[in-house]
């Protein structure tokens, strides 16, 4: 039998590394979709391209926007990173590392590539748990989207495929999430979290997705293979 085709949104992240392994471990045929959005921590990039490599990706695409031209976050503008002594510091509302409407404009590309492959499946690494509070990680917003593009594409209208958008990490903490790559056989030596890393790209330990990193790592009783400055 040939294997189904299957967009992913692959980041070079923790998350997004594992779901790609899960896909895989499903028997997907790989097409792993990446973005340059004009984000300060482009350095992960270049985690994306390891993980696809390690992963042996059918195809890797780096899709170039530039949501610098909307700026309102953090990672898209001249606004401070954030800095957190502890995870337990973090607030509880939408953080300005949020970036407006970013996994609806990357869920769209993925759409658009899904349907050119003639593909029905698309994986997501969003969940529910520790995820920053961001509005465009909820289990809500991906069963609309799934919605939406089954009346918005020629595939759904005609009937041709039904998609599915799967995110399957959604209810996993970060602990959980790491527990489940490595029985998977991730090395998440080749990822890459952090929101401001140093030049030499050495995350720093202190933003709101290092901070989430390591408390995961630590509930899973594990140390993060990823080098941090100043010895987190």
């Amino acid at each position: 039998m040939t294997a189904r085709n299957a967009v992913v949104l692959v980041s070079g992240g923790l998350d997004s590394t594992t779901v790609l392994a899960i896909a895989r471990e499903q028997g997907y045929r790989l097409n792993a979709l990446s973005f340059r959005y004009g984000q300060r921590h482009a350095v992960e990039l270049e985690a994306a391209k390891r993980v696809a490599a390690a992963m042996a990706v059918d195809r890797h695409v780096i899709a170039d926007i530039d949501l610098r031209a909307f700026g309102g976050s953090a990672l898209t503008d001249a606004i401070d990173v954030p800095k957190h002594a502890s995870a337990a510091d973090l607030g509880t509302g939408i953080p300005v590392t949020y970036v407006p409407a970013r996994n609806t404009v990357f869920l769209s590309f993925a759409l658009a590539w899904a349907e050119t492959l003639e593909a029905s499946d698309i994986f997501i690494g969003v969940n529910a748990l520790d995820y920053s509070g961001y509005p465009d990680c909820r289990p809500e917003y991906i069963a609309a989207f799934e919605t939406m593009a089954n009346l918005a594409t020629k595939a759904g209208v005609e009937g041709a495929s039904r998609f599915k958008i799967h995110a399957p990490l959604m209810t996993l903490d970060k602990a959980g999430i790491i527990r489940r790559g490595l029985e998977l056989g991730v090395d998440y030596g080749l990822t890459h979290s952090c929101y401001d890393p140093a030049p030499d790209g050495a995350a720093c330990g202190s933003c709101d997705s290092c901070l989430l990193r390591l408390k995961g790592f630590a509930e899973a009783g594990l140390a993060d293979p990823v080098a941090y400055g100043g010895g987190a």
